[in-house]
């Protein structure tokens, strides 16, 4: 049997990380006495690495203020993590199920997220999660989604091919990513960009929860 890899994104797919991430957001444009963006921007941008990430959000500011402000998100993240107010980053319900579903049919699990390593390392372990996925690919040693080398490393670490593998996200820098690659790309609903957005993007198909994720990975 080939091998099969998920791939799941983390923002927005497997857990709701918004509200930490919004109000990281503003701290740093405060930092930088600029406007804060509006929530639903700074929700369209998650899952690019930073500075790609600042420089749609500060279309007209150059390269160096873009890469200023992605350090300092960092800091004011890393503070929010200092005083403990980080919000709860719930999971979405029904993901550990789905993922022992996954499990149990010979699925190989993987995350490919514009997180750090250690954002990451923190998120998962705060979940208990850790130990069930066997590639872990982030924005420390990657190009930003769409570029597919999160994807194509995913596919080394689990000795997989292309066509034995799945990208799960819910923006259309994962679907972009999954196809640059030429793995399917699965959109799930409940995150950050419209279902409509994901279909545009090359969502095979959008899911509405994680039962019918769940359902689709292992009947099609």
């Amino acid at each position: 049997m080939s091998i099969r890899l998920a791939i799941f994104d983390c923002d927005g797919t497997l857990m709701d990380s918004q509200a930490n991430i919004v109000a990281a957001m503003d701290a740093c444009f405060d930092m930088n006495r600029l406007p804060p963006p509006a929530a639903n921007a700074t929700r369209r941008i998650v899952g690019l690495s930073l500075p790609e990430a600042m420089a749609q959000l500060v279309p007209e500011a150059e390269a160096a203020l873009h890469d200023k402000m992605a350090e300092d998100y960092k800091t004011c993240f890393k503070r929010m993590r200092a005083e403990a107010a980080l919000a709860h980053e719930p999971l979405y319900e029904g993901v550990l199920e789905t993922l022992v579903r996954l499990e149990e049919a010979g699925w190989l699990l993987g995350i490919a997220t514009g997180k750090s390593d250690r954002g990451l390392e923190l998120a998962l372990d705060y979940h208990g999660l850790g130990g069930r996925f066997m590639t872990l690919q982030t924005a420390d040693r990657h190009p930003s989604k769409p570029h597919p080398a999160m994807v194509l490393q995913a596919l080394r670490d689990a000795g997989a091919e292309a066509e034995g593998a799945l990208m799960i996200g819910d923006t259309i820098f994962d679907m972009a990513m999954g196809q640059n690659a030429g793995v399917r790309s699965l959109g799930v609903a409940w995150g950050y960009h419209a279902p409509e957005e994901l279909t545009e993007a090359g969502a095979v198909a959008v899911l509405d929860d994680y039962s019918a994720l769940g359902d689709y990975i292992l009947t099609s």
